[in-house]
């Protein structure tokens, strides 16, 4: 079944008429964290507010509301999913010591994917930068209280 998304949008200013508590609870969770949660994350937090959610039903509707254009999901290589709230084009920022994941908006980037098509010859569809590095939290610390590889999601 296609899902039609202008409707869905229409039906709430939100966006979330015509989902079920559970999808609705998943969507809410999402939408209400300042971060970038994990599936896991958003399963201990949906049930708060549902305390029967599966965890199965969390990723189901995650990839539901992720189809239907609610939410974002955000990969880096074998690592867990993260998921945004912020569905339009941005960038993000990832810490290589602690995790974080930040979000920002570089207006160079659209140039930067007119150069890049250029060079490789495809037609794109988009771009998302990722600029991997210290965050300044862990830059201020010494090298060797930092740890190494990404430890926790925020």
């Amino acid at each position: 079944m296609t899902l039609d998304k202008k409707a869905r949008r229409r039906s709430d200013g939100d966006g979330s008429g015509g989902l079920t508590p559970q999808r609705r609870a998943v969507l809410r969770v999402v939408r209400e964290s300042d971060g970038h949660l994990t599936a896991a994350e958003i399963f201990a937090a949906a049930q708060k507010l549902l305390p029967k959610i599966s965890y199965a039903t969390v990723y189901n509707s995650l990839r539901y509301l992720k189809e239907a254009g609610l939410l974002g999901e955000i990969t880096f290589g074998n690592a867990a999913s993260r998921y945004d709230r912020e569905t339009a084009r941005h960038d993000h920022a990832v810490c290589t010591a602690c995790g974080k994941l930040l979000d920002f908006d570089l207006a160079e980037t659209l140039g930067l994917m007119k150069l890049a098509a250029r060079r490789s010859r495809f037609k794109p569809a988009s771009i998302h930068l990722t600029l991997v590095g210290l965050c300044p939290d862990c830059s201020d610390q010494p090298a060797a209280s930092r740890g190494s590889g990404v430890r926790r999601k925020r």
